[in-house]
């Protein structure tokens, strides 16, 4: 969906639009953005500071002043620049409240409705890729692949070495008979196949496996993909457990403003854990939830040259009223989640996919599938209360081919080197930090003063939301006009 709403009576050579923008609504249509220049909107200076602070743009707002995204929780009927309403679609409360039917087999139910959706989803494509990372989720698709289309390729990412996802993910192909690809990351190769396709992404979002992504997808394209099937989408109605390490975050988290100097305290910047730990003091404790390192506040500012951080803040406030309504820790886990997932997760495929001209299939999207699981299945099947391990009946689903994966038994992600990144590509993010001194003046600043410590993965995670980031408004901004 893709409307063009009444014109800004301030500006009305500009006007307002509005796109659906939501796998579980369907494809978006960006049909207007082929090429971002022609959107006739200056780039949004408070999105920009989103983006530096937690990886993604505040819905409904998009990296341009005049259009919204009706993403998931947002009504798409509604006039988004005005009446900006959220919604969590998934609430604990509404979990489980239909019985399952007397002798149902819930696994048997779950893997039809898996297959049915993978085939909807599917049913264009010639020649699918599943982005197999060998957890949960891609596991369960790899089963259901297998029974409906099994000329599906996976493809595992191998982007560090923290985790075992290429071993589980090669053994669960095989044993399912599908063929299975390896892809090892080269942080300079991704960086550059970005580049190459920022002036055909319709919009911005700076997710921390956007490379990752790019990489993968750009290699499928290579070898004769048109689809690209992803696993995101179902963790918004199992829901999402909070750990340990997550609540003693949240409680860290105090939004405080700490001076520039303890960072620069002998071995501190020379610590990950110590730069996370200072970090997370001056967060507000519910953006904590969102992963990754990030600029704070002080240092958005800073690369701004102006009092900007608590503009992107205040957008938080209109997810409020949600927030205050939540029955649990995991509840609120899981309505962050959701939003970020929607600006950021899906959003990188959405925009990078559109680039390449391939297909993209969410099958855990699927209405039938997802209303099913929330609804219908147990609480005690998404989130056990004895061990709090999650999606219970996917685990279940896997077991019914295989035993204990080394990959599900310890939760990861796409890895991408973010130190290799900076040292290979650091001049080209400094000449981009040049190009956009009217935009960013503290840019090139930080990357000089800072360059010394991205072997550090927190700075290095800083420099990643730069490296993505600054081309891109190089390439969309039109001189001064570009960013106001």
């Amino acid at each position: 969906m893709n409307m063009d709403l009444p014109a800004n009576p301030m500006n009305v050579a500009k006007p307002n639009r509005q796109i659906t923008m939501s796998p579980y609504h369907g494809a978006p249509d960006f049909s207007s953005l082929v090429d971002g220049r022609n959107i006739d909107s200056a780039l949004d200076r408070v999105s920009i500071a989103d983006l530096l602070r937690n990886g993604f743009v505040y819905a409904p707002h998009s990296i341009f002043e005049n259009l919204k995204l009706a993403t998931f929780g947002f009504d798409a009927q509604r006039d988004l620049h005005r009446d900006m309403e959220f919604h969590f679609p998934f609430p604990d409360s509404g979990k489980g409240k239909n019985r399952p039917a007397a002798g149902e087999d819930l696994v048997q139910t779950y893997h039809r409705l898996l297959c049915d959706a993978l085939s909807r989803s599917c049913r264009d494509m010639r020649s699918p890729w599943l982005l197999q990372s060998g957890g949960k989720d891609s596991t369960s698709l790899a089963i259901a692949a297998a029974d409906t289309r099994p000329d599906t390729t996976c493809m595992t990412y191998l982007g560090g070495r923290e985790e075992n996802e290429v071993e589980s993910a090669r053994s669960v192909a095989r044993a399912l008979g599908l063929k299975h690809e390896v892809l090892v990351c080269d942080p300079g190769r991704a960086y550059d196949r970005y580049l190459g396709l920022i002036d055909r992404m319709p919009l911005l979002t700076a997710d921390f496996a956007m490379l990752s992504y790019v990489d993968l997808a750009t290699t499928v394209n290579a070898n004769g993909g048109d689809g690209v099937i992803d696993g995101l989408g179902s963790d918004s109605y199992f829901g999402m457990p909070v750990s340990r390490q997550h609540k003693l975050l949240s409680r860290l988290a105090r939004g405080l403003r700490l001076p520039r100097f303890v960072a620069d305290l002998p071995l501190v910047d020379r610590s990950f854990t110590l730069c996370f730990a200072l970090a997370t003091l001056q967060m507000d404790p519910v953006e904590r939830i969102f992963p990754g390192s990030r600029f704070t506040d002080a240092e958005v500012d800073e690369l701004f040259g102006s009092g900007i951080a608590r503009q992107s803040r205040a957008r938080l406030e209109t997810f409020r009223p949600e927030i205050k309504s939540v029955s649990s820790a995991d509840e609120l886990r899981t309505m962050m989640i959701t939003i970020e997932e929607s600006a950021s997760a899906f959003a990188k495929g959405l925009y990078i996919t559109s680039a390449l001209g391939l297909r993209t299939a969410y099958p855990f999207c699927d209405r039938a599938l997802r209303d099913w699981v929330y609804r219908n299945v147990p609480p005690e099947q998404m989130i056990d209360p004895a061990t709090r391990a999650s999606k219970v009946l996917v685990r279940r689903h896997i077991h019914t081919r295989f035993e204990q994966l080394p990959y599900v038994a310890r939760k990861g992600s796409f890895r991408f080197d973010l130190p290799g990144l900076a040292k290979s590509r650091y001049d080209a993010v400094h000449a981009y930090a040049g190009q956009v001194r009217d935009v960013l003046p503290g840019a090139v600043y930080w990357l000089e003063r800072n360059r010394k410590r991205l072997d550090n993965k927190y700075y290095a995670s800083k420099f990643y939301l730069l490296a993505i980031v600054l081309p891109w408004i190089a390439t969309h901004a039109e001189g001064e006009t570009g960013a106001r």
